[in-house]
């Protein structure tokens, strides 16, 4: 191919689509179930995790497509795929992938009993155990039951989005085949242990009640009892245009959740024919959407089990997040950034000093405002107490609440009318945006003037995921910092234009403009001899024309590393257009959530960090931030982080040019990101008397020293 040779980039064999890819990453998850040196309960729970994010991808995705396809839209995506034909792969590869995750789910229960640990039917309970389940039954399950009959006066009952049920033919009173449903309560364990066996025992719930049919439909004849689970359309739609109260429009809309159309109908693969047209007409279900399972339905029941007393033998130990190396724990949070910033990285290092941050600041009398974007937070948030705390205090406190985060709302509308109680000022954000930026302002008079004290982070501030997820944060005094954190809470809040800003980057407004600014640039350094090498860290890279500018860059010779956890629209290794750029997915015992991204700049490097993926959504229709890490002991710190990505042998996938994912191998030695870090951390923790001096450089570079 000659180098001036124009090349269309707009070729759908160039691009994958994000649905399917979206299941690969889930297919990742889930082989992670039959990783062997990982606990038994530990890779349960990856079924678990597999199962709820399909349950997602059903009511959001799919449900959108399918919303598409009906109403005559059918347009191809970039990858060249129609509506229909996505909705058609889509079934194709989520089928294959239900099926392996019941053969993984079966294969565990198995080794759960070769533990000790027994999943069993009733019939397979001593009598001693039998007694207790059906005083059980009699006490607690019983009285909250209510079975249901199908016929002409009796019509076919809602069922809303998620419930497990059982479908009974039965023969009544009049001699006459009939149908029921009985719905399995929801507000009753799933998995019942049942005390006194020999082993330690469990029994599905719906087995209990199966068990009991003919008690609920006395009279009648039982033939048949199949369990069956419906997911719904779960996504929220309003136009904001002609909203008077979006909180109120939120909580109407969350109403109804429940109720929207099915889009998947999981049941027992021995269900006879006369129950599963019974089904299908009444939920007005196609064979497409039915997926046959041979096994026990809703995986997502095993996050409870394997949190069960007595479980810990079969799970990892403890992951104690640390003490910062930067911020001990009894230090002043404001001395300390007067004098230098301080990087986080979660959750190996506490997110506590964050929320000291903001109870520090609501408890300062010198403390005069608080300004914070709040996206998703615990149900029991430390950090919502000490805003509401600041307000009571008699500090300017203001508060964007994001009503729209997604099956957050309803927990978001909770804490808006909390700190609207308090005092704060609650803001909902932009008309059509969705604010995902994630920023505090505090603003503080001391001796010498004005002070602003930032934080800026790239994952949420929610004290629970953040022992979960792997997020940086930055905690800034610096002038230039604290000018934009002010100028965006204004835009946010009011009617002020946007500013220049010197060192925030906030989207839509100039995100995409800079990420092409900052790839251009690699490229114009190679062209003149130089050369370019681009790290980028995200969950989700499925913005085309940022990937065509990627195959730009890599056909003009500039390396690019990408580490995208999730969806990859990109296809990496094809020759003449993507043959410098690799992508792998990290997978493993933390969730990859951070944004990096570094570039070479010829000399002059350059890092960056971030709330925003590359995706449409990100870049056009969210409030996002992108924002410089400029100490350069920070700089190297990351940059030891991102190189460590790229060496990892344990979680990481490498993607092939045919859009497969190949797990990494251990040719010499085993290299896991994720442990090191953690290991990096409790290293840094004991480093007590360490001159900060030193402490600022990375302890892994010490102990090379």
């Amino acid at each position: 191919m000659e180098k001036n040779e124009k090349i269309n980039l707009n070729k759908p064999e160039y691009f994958f689509n994000r649905e399917l890819s979206w299941l690969k990453f889930n297919l990742r998850v889930l082989r992670e179930a039959g990783v062997k040196t990982t606990p038994l309960l530990e890779r349960l729970k990856f079924v678990a995790i597999t199962a709820s994010n399909l349950d997602e991808f059903f009511m959001v995705r799919v449900a959108g497509l399918w919303d598409q396809y009906e109403n005559g839209i059918n347009k191809r995506d970039a990858a060249g795929l129609t509506v229909k034909a996505q909705l058609e792969e889509i079934s194709k590869a989520a089928h294959d992938q239900m099926k392996l995750l019941n053969k993984y789910l079966l294969s565990l229960v198995k080794e759960l009993r070769e533990a000790g640990i027994y999943i069993c039917r009733v019939s397979e309970l001593s009598e001693k155990g039998r007694r207790w389940l059906e005083a059980y039954y009699q006490e607690e399950i019983f009285p909250v039951l209510t079975p249901m009959a199908v016929d002409a006066s009796r019509p076919f009952p809602f069922l809303a989005n998620k419930t497990l049920n059982l479908a009974v033919e039965l023969t009544n009173q009049e001699g006459e085949d009939s149908m029921g449903i009985v719905q399995v309560p929801s507000v009753l364990p799933r998995l019942l242990e049942v005390p006194g066996e020999e082993k330690r025992s469990f029994v599905f719930l719906e087995d209990v009640i199966n068990e009991h049919c003919s008690d609920l439909y006395s009279g009648c004849k039982i033939l048949d009892v199949v369990p069956f689970r419906i997911t719904r359309d779960a996504d929220l739609e309003f136009d904001e245009d002609d909203i008077d109260n979006l909180l109120k429009e939120v909580e109407k809309s969350l109403r109804k959740r429940t109720r929207g159309a099915s889009v998947r109908l999981e049941i027992y693969n021995k269900a006879n024919s006369r129950i599963r047209k019974f089904l299908y007409d009444n939920l007005d279900i196609t064979e497409q959407e039915v997926y046959e399972i041979n096994g026990p339905l809703d995986a997502t029941c095993f996050f409870k089990f394997a949190s069960l007393p007595g479980m810990w033998p079969w799970l990892y130990e403890p992951f104690v997040p640390q003490r910062p190396l930067e911020l001990p724990d009894d230090s002043d949070i404001f001395k300390v950034l007067r004098e230098r910033d301080v990087l986080l990285h979660h959750p190996y290092e506490s997110f506590d000093p964050v929320v000291k941050f903001v109870s520090d600041a609501a408890d300062d009398p010198n403390v005069l405002a608080i300004k914070q974007t709040l996206y998703r937070v615990s149900g029991n948030s430390p950090i919502v107490a000490a805003l509401a705390r600041a307000a009571e205090n008699g500090k300017q406190v203001t508060v964007l609440v994001e009503l729209k985060a997604r099956f957050d709302e309803e927990n978001n509308i909770i804490w808006a009318r909390r700190l609207e109680e308090a005092g704060c000022h609650v803001i909902y954000g932009l008309m059509g945006l969705k604010t995902h930026a994630k920023i505090i302002l505090v603003v503080r008079k001391e001796a010498d003037g004005i002070k602003r004290y930032v934080h800026l982070g790239t994952g949420n501030y929610n004290d629970n995921t953040a022992k979960l997820y792997t997020d940086m944060g930055l905690m800034t005094a610096n002038d230039q910092f604290g000018s934009d954190a002010s100028a965006f809470f204004n835009v946010l809040s009011g009617y002020s234009d946007p500013p220049v800003w010197n060192k925030l980057v906030m989207a839509p407004l100039g995100l995409r403009k800079k990420i092409y600014e900052l790839i251009d640039n690699e490229i114009s350094i190679v062209k003149k001899g130089g050369t370019g090498h681009i790290i980028a860290k995200m969950n989700s890279l499925i913005d085309y024309p940022v990937i065509q500018k990627l195959y730009e860059a890599s056909m003009a010779g500039v390396k690019i590393d990408l580490i995208i956890r999730g969806i990859c629209g990109l296809r990496a290794g094809m020759d003449g257009i993507s043959d410098n750029i690799t992508v792998r997915s990290i997978v493993g015992r933390q969730l990859e959530h951070s944004r990096i991204f570094w570039f070479q700049g010829g000399g002059k490097e350059q890092l960056f960090l971030s709330s925003a993926d590359w995706m449409p959504r990100n870049l056009n229709d969210r409030v996002e931030l992108f924002f410089p890490v400029e100490t350069p002991a920070h700089i190297e710190r990351i940059k030891k982080v991102l190189d460590l990505y790229l060496r990892d042998n344990v979680g990481a996938h490498m993607m092939q040019s045919n859009g497969t994912y190949r797990r990494v191998t251990n040719r010499l030695e085993p290299v896991g990101a994720q442990s090191t870090l953690y290991e990096w951390a409790l290293l840094a923790a004991a480093a007590d008397k360490i001159p900060m001096q030193d402490r600022l450089r990375p302890m892994y570079d010490r102990d090379k020293a």
